[in-house]
């Protein structure tokens, strides 16, 4: 089956092919992110102007990549949300103008699923083992979510409650003079770091376990005890707060300014993969996933890599670094799995939904 994915939700303007969900005939995308360097962050509006411009183009070289005509697209998946609501509705308006000429089924796909999807891109799926503990990281959305079998739809066991870790990235890069996008900018100096600063990690612990415990040895506390917890969320503000007030209060040197960077790196990082590394133990999962803008990092693919291993479970990213960031395979991905497995009959127009939940 051959899925035309569509991605419009944040910056970036992306088609895609794929058959059967998971082989990729062709994934193109358009970015934006010299354009909005200039402006250290996103602005709505432009974004949507560059995708108006950029769609059919984008399309149409997908199609071409793939090798195949329109007429051979079995079904469309297009984002529905969540996203930034002028650029998700360029996406939506064009799946379903298609839709409206051509009446194949149109799925509206959520794009924290997609994320989840990526995974099985290039992969065969039958060698997936479940339970499967996922961890989505970007710039707009942190979720952790398990999946109990191939045909379950995730359940979210905690996310974000301020900042996405990829948010923050972008944030505190922009605090220490770095370019748009903070992330990789920030992995880049780190790795020059030779004594990182100790910067806080927002556990969000329950207080009859907080208030006993020592505040430097609450990770390595959480990962050696087998304790259960209550929420697996996640919070970054704080951290975020710490690294303005450090960098304002006084006036830095270039290498306090790497260590820096390295102690908020691990500091996410930490928080990140423990919590992960908490909630497989719990719910007994056979495989981890890690996925999402913030799964290119190699310090955190490694950190993942190390509690797996220790747990005795498979540890999977995706295959392909464009994969990680914002694309239409796995918004194809995603919706060959909701057209094979959900009770939907897709013949309907698709509403953007910015706030759409996994």
């Amino acid at each position: 089956m051959l899925i035309l994915g569509i991605e419009t939700s944040c910056d970036e303007t992306a088609a895609a092919v794929v058959r059967d969900g998971s082989r990729v005939l062709s994934s193109v995308i358009a970015s934006q992110i010299l354009l909005h360097r200039k402006t250290g962050g996103i602005v709505p509006e432009v974004a949507a102007r560059e995708h108006v411009s950029k769609i059919i183009p984008v399309i149409s070289a997908a199609l071409k990549k793939a090798k195949i005509s329109f007429q051979a697209i079995d079904a469309i998946a297009v984002t529905a949300g969540p996203g930034l609501n002028s650029s998700l509705l360029t996406g939506v308006t064009t799946a379903n103008t298609f839709f409206a000429f051509t009446q194949k089924p149109l799925i509206p796909v959520n794009h924290i699923f997609a994320h989840i999807r990526a995974n099985w891109l290039e992969r065969n799926s039958a060698s997936f083992q479940y339970p499967i503990i996922t961890l989505t990281a970007s710039g707009g959305h942190n979720e952790l979510v398990l999946l109990k079998n191939a045909k379950s739809k995730p359940k979210l066991l905690g996310e974000t409650l301020d900042d996405a870790a990829g948010e923050a990235f972008d944030k505190v890069a922009r605090l220490l003079g770095l370019n748009y996008p903070g992330g990789p900018e920030i992995e880049k100096i780190a790795k020059n770091s030779k004594a990182s600063e100790v910067l806080p990690r927002a556990w969000l612990l329950p207080k009859d376990i907080s208030k006993n415990w020592d505040s430097a040895e609450v990770g390595e506390r959480l990962r050696n005890e087998k304790l259960k917890l209550r929420n697996f969320d996640f919070s970054f503000s704080g951290l975020k707060s710490e690294v303005r007030r450090r960098v304002k209060s006084q006036k830095l040197k270039k290498s306090e300014l790497v260590n820096l960077a390295a102690g908020f790196q691990e500091s996410v990082i930490d928080v990140l993969a423990t919590k992960t590394l908490l909630a497989a133990r719990q719910f007994r999962a056979k495989e981890i996933h890690l996925a999402g803008g913030v799964s290119a990092n190699s310090a955190l693919r490694n950190r993942f890599q190390e509690y797996s291993t220790g747990l005795g479970v498979k540890f999977r990213h995706p295959v392909k670094f464009e994969f990680c960031t914002d694309n239409a395979a796995m918004i194809a991905a995603a919706g060959f799995w909701l057209l094979k497995n959900s009770k939907q009959k897709f013949d309907k127009f698709v509403k953007a939904n910015p706030n759409l939940e996994i």
